[in-house]
């Protein structure tokens, strides 16, 4: 049995017909998260560098949860290669600033302490700072520290507002259904992303152990699952039991409002225990199922930029979805940067196909069984003959992997043929291999090395980490460059200043303010 999904002719016809220029089709940006480490490779215990500025304000270098887990981020590109390009420029002038540490290039962290000893980012004393310092000390408390220190990138994506008037979509309304109809659809065939770019099939034992875990010994340095693709995405990483108790549906811009609002207004028992303010001290930003939208895990999430103090909700509710980010990639520990124009390429591609083919509602049923199917896909992704969940009945992972390729080929060689960045068909023919062959994707290729060089997962990767940090240092931004970087970090560290001198409510009432349901 083959799952058969079907791009409607009067799209296909229209976006084959359409004559927009390159720079009026997609834009992408990236998101990129990885941990700073000291020369032996345990988690950095340092303060966020003074050089890199404020976390707070900077454009594209803050922190994630921890104050040692950076997050660089580039603005919105034409092209997979102006993204690409960004995102290396940043990290050269973040390794200019790091001293003798580096940055931790996969997804599973590196050798970590005690969880009470990972610090929690600090973002300074105004209102808004302190709000995301306790949202992480909450995140801690609910989750442990452990598991936030996992890294990933996403994957912002968006189409022109030219092409959906192209196809169909002609006011915001619209495209904010087009935008649903693309989340569904990515969320029933995400797991073939982890499939194709997981690369974090081990851990090392300094996260947990056997016990903790469920995962099989490697060596005496390392747990694994032998076929295992993106443990990241699987229920040692950001999963949550209490969340899966809450259906959240895709099917319209309403639905989903009224998902999170609720997940923002019931009380989880297990949280009230935990206390929001404590002796004077907050633990949490509310015992809430969420604290705020950003805690709700998902593979993609529907995003429109937001202003000043605004909610995210606030923000789509008022002005509609402007693009989706995707949340289950992996780093790849043999890329600088994680993530390359090919990859990018793919997704693009992948990205156009979720948008374009039919896209039925969603349903409790569906969402479930997609839970499965991604949970199979982290566990045993690359075993012989594994099947997948449709709800005609099983099908085999690589048949069904081959037809959503072949679903994209044409769209494929459509952006080959209309854009300034030519591969998108090559890119395509990558991953049929990988489908192919699984011994070709990241996850294999890591555990490969690890046996052949018999080298636990620390020190395969670490060994990463320090090539990649070489080629950084040895390729260094120009002076102009290097000043207009530094020039950015001054600014940001000066409007953190303006923010917090500001400041003329106690904290306690701007944050009965802010966590008002919109």
């Amino acid at each position: 049995m083959r799952a058969h999904p079907q791009i409607p002719e009067t799209r296909r016809r229209a976006l084959h017909a359409s004559r927009l220029a390159p720079t009026q089709l997609l834009f992408r940006g990236v998101e990129k998260e990885s941990l700073r480490i000291r020369p032996d490779g345990m988690l950095a215990d340092t303060p966020h560098p003074e050089a890199l500025g404020a976390p707070l304000t900077h454009p594209q270098i803050t922190t994630d949860f921890s104050e040692s887990q950076l997050e660089l981020i580039t603005g919105v590109h034409a092209s997979p290669e102006g993204c690409i390009r960004e995102l290396t420029d940043v990290h050269r002038f973040v390794y200019s600033a790091l001293g003798d540490e580096m940055l931790w290039p996969a997804s599973m962290p590196c050798m970590l302490p005690d969880a009470d000893a990972i610090p929690i980012g600090r973002y300074g004393t105004s209102n808004k700072g302190m709000t995301k310092t306790v949202y992480r000390r909450g995140l801690a408390n609910r989750y442990g520290a452990t598991m936030q220190t996992i890294s990933g990138i996403h994957y912002n994506f968006s189409v022109s507002e030219e092409l959906l008037s192209t196809l169909g979509w002609m006011d915001q309304d619209a495209r904010t259904d087009a935008y649903f109809g693309l989340i569904r659809n990515f969320r029933r065939y995400s797991w073939l992303l982890i499939y194709l770019f997981g690369a974090s099939p081990a851990i090392c034992r300094s996260f947990g152990s056997e016990q903790q875990t469920g995962l099989k010994p490697f060596d005496e340095g390392s747990l694994h699952l032998p076929w295992a693709t993106s443990l990241r995405m699987g229920p040692l990483g950001y999963q949550s039991d209490a969340q899966r108790t809450l259906h959240v549906s895709y099917n319209s811009l309403a639905d989903y409002a009224a998902s999170i609002r609720q997940a923002l207004s019931i009380h989880h028992p297990p949280y009230t225990r935990i206390g929001v303010r404590v002796d004077g001290e907050y633990r949490q930003l509310s015992d809430t199922l969420i604290q705020i939208e950003n805690e709700f895990y998902g593979t993609i999430r529907p995003k429109r930029p937001i202003h000043a103090g605004e909610r995210p909700l606030t923000a789509l509710l008022e002005r509609g979805v402007g693009y989706v980010e995707v949340r289950c990639l992996d780093l790849n520990p043999y890329l600088r940067v994680g993530i390359d124009e090919e990859q990018i390429r793919f997704l693009d591609t992948f990205l156009l196909f979720c948008l374009l083919a039919d896209s039925p509602p969603d349903s409790p049923e569906e969402s479930a069984r997609m839970h499965r199917n991604q949970v199979l896909t982290v566990q045993r992704g690359r075993e012989p003959g594994i099947q997948l969940e449709t709800a005609a009945g099983t099908v085999a992972l690589d048949d069904w992997a081959n037809t959503l390729l072949d679903a994209c080929a044409s769209i494929a060689a459509w952006l080959d043929e209309r854009t300034t960045s030519s591969g998108h068909a090559e890119s395509l023919s990558r991953q049929r291999a990988r489908v192919a062959d699984p011994e070709q994707t990241p996850s294999a290729q890591l555990l490969a090395a690890m046996r052949q060089q018999q080298m636990p997962y620390f020190r395969t990767v670490m060994n990463q980490a320090l090539a990649h940090n070489e080629w950084f240092h040895a390729h260094p931004l120009d002076a102009e460059e290097l000043d207009a970087h530094r020039a950015t970090a001054r600014r940001s560290v000066e409007e953190r200043a303006a923010i917090e001198a500001a400041d003329s409510e106690p904290f306690d009432v701007y944050l009965q303010h802010y966590l008002r349901l919109p």
